[in-house]
């Protein structure tokens, strides 16, 4: 792949400055105030099967806490021919590779834990959607110890309302993921704790509707493990309370 020049990299925080500096202009989107995520439910539907989409799935074992659902779309063996085509993503490859599951034919469910482990804290914010871009920024916390490799991810999702675009549940798309490195190294550090900042402009794929995209992230270790996470609601400037879609508590024995 070939590396972006520092002229193309300017541009591209330029542009990132420019879209997240439009939330103040339309409300604050970010994870502040958001209740944390303790579980992240993953179903991934393989693009061939309109049924997967248009049906509810069996419901999914409860949690002790906020669990957080997220929909892909995995390409199909019809290729631009599947339904569901439209909305697939080669990410969501990427994200099956990750949890070492192969691609479903009709569809699949992974919940995954997400340990808190070590005081790790993600912070996840975003602006307003301008010429196909949306500016997004994810800032991930653990302890000055923890020097293990690390990754940060950052999702675009598209919440859609149960009822509507033909689905009977409600469901956070995923349009669109950056994996970011983070290997220890930290330029803003003390004795206690590293910081870590990364600001990109995220593309907006054909056929999203940018009035429902909002932001998701966590931090996983080298073994895929969730260490935290964190997702954007938008709330007016007067921080009124916000209502965080895709969202549900559950209770369960431990």
């Amino acid at each position: 792949m070939q590396r972006p020049t520092l002229n193309q990299l300017a541009a591209g925080l330029g542009l990132c400055a420019l879209l997240l500096s439009g939330a103040r202009a339309q409300g604050v989107c970010s994870s502040d105030g958001q209740p944390q995520p303790v579980r992240l439910l993953e179903r991934f539907l393989s693009a061939d099967c309109l049924a997967c989409w248009s049906q509810a799935p069996a419901p999914a074992p409860g949690a002790a806490g906020p669990t957080l659902a997220l929909d892909w779309i995995v390409p199909g063996s019809q290729g631009d021919e599947a339904p569901l085509s439209a909305a697939a993503s080669r990410d969501a490859l990427s994200r099956l590779q990750t949890l070492r599951r192969p691609a479903p034919r009709t569809q699949l469910a992974v919940s995954t834990p997400v340990a808190g482990r070590g005081g790790a804290t993600v912070r996840v914010a975003h602006g307003v959607a301008l010429g196909g871009y949306i500016g997004a920024s994810i800032k991930a916390r653990r302890p000055s110890s923890d020097r293990q490799p690390a990754t940060a991810v950052l999702l675009l999702v598209e919440t859609i309302a149960a009822g509507s675009d033909g689905t009977p549940i409600a469901r956070n798309l995923v349009r669109n993921m950056l994996q970011a490195p983070w290997n220890g190294d930290s330029l803003l550090q003390n004795e206690k704790q590293m910081n870590w900042l990364e600001r990109r402009p995220l593309s907006i794929p054909d056929g999203a509707n940018p009035q429902r995209l909002r932001v998701v992230g966590w931090l996983q270790d080298g073994r895929g493990r969730l260490l935290a996470a964190a997702q954007s609601a938008c709330r007016p400037e007067a921080d009124e309370p916000a209502s965080t879609p895709g969202i549900t508590s559950g209770s369960a024995p431990p």
